[in-house]
Formats: structure tokens, C-alpha cells, sequence
């Protein structure tokens, strides 16, 4: 296990997203930063609730802008209901432990465990119960449920990341750009606050549960 104060050491990345869009709101600038820093990097990139295949497309269109730069990259779409996740645990937890098996991070991006929305939380459950011996970044996705937590991790981003990050998010999901909460301003409003925290200009922030060094 690559220790979390060794992060430009990570070689191979695990991203986890509920939905499409997920990983890229949390954590987008973060992985595009390992990226730079190793470009060898290997990633597999999961998504649970793609049952929607208009969903599913942008999911994969995105994956691919989001991991330019290295090309040992693999993406995995499965077809959960939206909003049923709690309810299809064990079938998930069945994935968790097939990708377990196949695969072996040194580095996990999954979601916060306090995050309000069921879907969400119920993967970071899963993940924490299925990785036991890695190192666990638990991103966080601004949204009408007003959860924002005080994390206690911090990437700092110059602004030319964060606006190549929300310009691949809002040009891939195209099927989102109706909702309210879908602007680019949102997404780099978090981000200029998080780098107010850690006086930086910009960041994604993260919580962690436990740190070995």
C-alpha cells in the first residue's frame, strides 16, 4: 500500500462513481495532476448506475478526456438503477470483489461515507468493506443537499486544470446541462473555495479516514 503522504508515487488508480459524472465533479483535477505526474499510470475506471445508455455514453466519453495521457486505462459501465443502489448491494458487492481479485490499487477515489444521498453512501460503505489494505480518498459532490463536509485533505489546482476539468465535464454530459446545479461556476466555486482552505487558488478537497505512513 502506497502511503497517502506519497501520492506522486501512486501507480495504479481505482476510481469508483455511482453515477456518470461522479468521479469527474469529485475528483477530475486530481486525476488529471497523477496523470502529469505518472504519465504510465494505470487506471480503472468504474461506474455503477448506467442503466441509461445516453448515461453511459457521456460516462465513456468523458472517462476517455479525463485519462488522457496514459493509455493503460480501462472503463467499466455496469447497469444499476439510479437511485436503487442501497437495494443492490449484494450485486455490487459481488463487482467490488471480482474487481478485488483482477486488479490492485494503489490508490482508491470513492465517495465520501457521510455524503446524503443513498447512492452514494452505500459505495463508500462497500468500497471501505471490500479494500482493506489501501489507501482511500473519499471525494465530495456539491448538490442540493447542502452535506458539504470539513475535509481534511487538500490537491491544489492552478486554474488551468480546474477549467480544462469543468469544460470536459460540461461538454460531456450533455444530457445534464438542463439542471440548475450544472454550471461551470458551480464546479469552480467549490474548487476557488477549497483552495481558500488551503491557501491555494484552487483544490479539490477529500476526506480521509486513516493515514499510514
Amino acid at each position: 500500500m502506497i502511503s497517502l503522504l506519497e501520492l506522486s508515487k501512486v501507480t495504479c488508480l481505482l476510481c469508483i462513481g455511482a453515477h456518470p459524472d461522479d468521479i469527474e465533479i469529485g475528483a477530475g483535477g486530481t486525476i488529471m495532476r497523477l496523470i502529469d505526474q505518472q504519465p504510465g499510470l494505470q487506471i480503472r475506471w468504474l461506474v455503477l448506475a448506467g442503466a441509461d445508455p445516453t448515461r453511459a455514453r457521456e460516462a465513456r466519453q468523458s472517462a476517455s478526456k479525463f485519462t488522457e495521457g496514459t493509455d493503460a486505462v480501462q472503463v467499466d459501465i455496469h447497469e444499476f438503477k439510479d437511485g436503487y443502489l442501497p437495494w443492490q448491494g449484494d450485486q455490487i458487492k459481488s463487482v467490488f470483489e471480482d474487481l478485488k481479485r483482477d486488479f490492485s490499487p494503489d490508490l482508491i477515489l470513492t465517495h465520501y461515507r457521510d455524503d446524503l444521498h443513498q447512492d452514494h453512501r452505500v459505495i463508500s460503505e462497500l468500497t471501505w468493506n471490500t479494500w482493506r489494505n489501501h489507501g482511500i480518498l473519499e471525494y465530495e459532490i456539491i448538490k442540493w443537499d447542502g452535506d458539504l463536509g470539513r475535509p481534511n485533505l487538500y490537491i491544489p489546482l492552478d486554474q488551468t486544470v480546474c477549467q480544462r476539468k469543468v469544460g470536459k465535464i460540461y461538454d460531456s454530459f450533455v444530457s445534464q446541462q438542463s439542471r440548475s446545479w450544472f454550471r461551470k461556476e458551480t464546479f469552480l466555486a467549490l474548487m476557488r473555495l477549497r483552495g481558500v482552505e488551503c491557501n491555494s487558488e484552487y483544490a479539490e478537497a477529500f476526506h480521509v479516514r486513516k493515514i499510514v505512513w
